[in-house]
């Protein structure tokens, strides 16, 4: 019995060791090895575009999206831009509305529908070669919507994926933590591209060929996880793009940053059990272990640690090493209480920043894993609310 929990205690380490250490080494070997076969894009390559931005009650917004658009290095005979409407009940439809004159279009849907029921809907208005996908709060920096366009010059990359900054507005400590998380993603996406291809495009932006684009989407499943998995399924490659960036408001606290992983990151379950297949090795080879190594292994990490804090729990009776690591585990769960309330009007100490955004990312595992079987589908799309920039860093 003291075997069994000991092995228990042990397989969340050793699984938090090899997500966020030991696959990132082993990609970065790999990507020494493929250094050669990196993708150049050619900057004569401009085909025609659709520029897509789902919007739900995005007034404060959604004119400075459209301004940034508009000041895309891209041919502005060869884009459209089209913002999608969820039925929005503010100003969002008449401000789009406004811009009419400088090509942008409008769809409004007649209900809520949700974000990835608005994007199948609106494929029949597209007329670009490529789509380009984008997020009301986000703002592209001029080169962005180029930078993406110039890597599917490539005819086996099928997708290609912006790099996300994460900025503050407002009150530059908060959510900090936040900024170092997405900074490391976007290093582990940029040794995922030189090993072979990314598992999954960035929400905030990317660019994807329309005829994959096209292909149906179940309304509550991600699009942005899906359409890196639709492009391996159909021979080609996702990439990410260091160059392409976009600005990432930051979210102001804790609970807001909680609420979003935990609706993302359960349509992202959802969206691989729909894929389960490609999981099997022996049918995607080194694709499947990079998406077991990114997504699998690492929603993992809290799922099994439950049972784990049981064994803790047993073993502490006998074990001093054990006693000690459960009082560590409480202290530091207290810690990330008070984290999740402190004031958004203070600066969070950095410990206290880390602690918090680390076990609020993992309890937010659970939380969704438990959402997914219990809550049933998750259609409504519900944006993240994020402070407004002024203008792209």
């Amino acid at each position: 019995m003291t075997l069994i929990a000991e092995v228990l205690v042990a397989l969340p380490i050793v699984l938090a060791v090899y997500s966020y250490a030991a696959y990132p080494a082993a990609l970065w070997l790999l990507a020494r090895r493929r250094a050669n076969a990196l993708v150049t894009g050619q900057a004569d390559y401009q085909p025609s575009i659709s520029v897509v931005v789902p919007a739900y009650n995005e007034e404060t917004q959604i004119g400075g999206a459209i301004e940034a658009l508009l000041a895309q290095d891209y041919p502005h005979d060869k884009m459209q831009i089209l913002i999608l409407s969820d039925a929005s009940t503010d100003a969002t439809d008449r401000i789009v509305s406004s811009y009419a004159d400088r090509g942008v279009e409008l769809m409004r849907m007649p209900k809520r529908s949700g974000k990835t029921a608005m994007e199948n809907a609106a494929c029949r208005l597209l007329r670009g070669d490529v789509v380009v996908n984008s997020d009301a709060s986000i703002r592209l920096h001029p080169t962005t919507t180029r930078k993406l366009i110039e890597q599917l010059s490539d005819p086996s990359i099928g997708v290609a994926s912006g790099c996300d900054v994460s900025v503050s507005v407002g009150r530059p400590q908060a959510n900090a933590t936040e900024a170092g998380y997405v900074n490391y993603e976007m290093r582990l996406r940029a040794l995922e591209t030189q090993a072979g291809g990314i598992i999954g495009a960035s929400g905030c932006c990317y660019a994807i060929r329309a005829d994959l684009h096209r292909l149906p989407i179940p309304p509550d499943l991600s699009r942005d996880f899906s359409a890196a998995l639709t492009a391996r399924a159909h021979g080609f490659r996702a990439v990410s793009v260091d160059d392409a960036i976009a600005f990432v408001p930051r979210t102001q606290t804790l609970r807001r940053e909680y609420t979003r992983k935990v609706r993302t990151i359960a349509r992202g379950m959802e969206t691989l059990l729909g894929v389960a297949h490609m999981l099997d090795p022996m049918r995607y080879g080194a694709f499947s272990w990079r998406l077991i190594s990114h997504k699998v292994c690492r929603w993992m990490v809290p799922i099994v640690a439950v049972p784990a804090l049981v064994a803790l729990a047993f073993l502490a009776r006998t074990h001093l090493w054990a006693e000690l690591a459960l009082a560590l585990t409480v202290t530091l769960a207290g810690v990330a209480a008070v984290g999740a309330f402190w004031p958004a009007t203070r600066p969070m100490p950095r410990l206290l920043s880390f602690i918090s955004f680390s076990v609020a990312a993992n309890v937010a595992v659970i939380h969704a894993a438990c959402r997914l079987m219990y809550a049933g589908d998750d259609k409504i799309w519900e944006p993240t609310r994020r402070e407004a920039i002024i203008a792209a860093p």
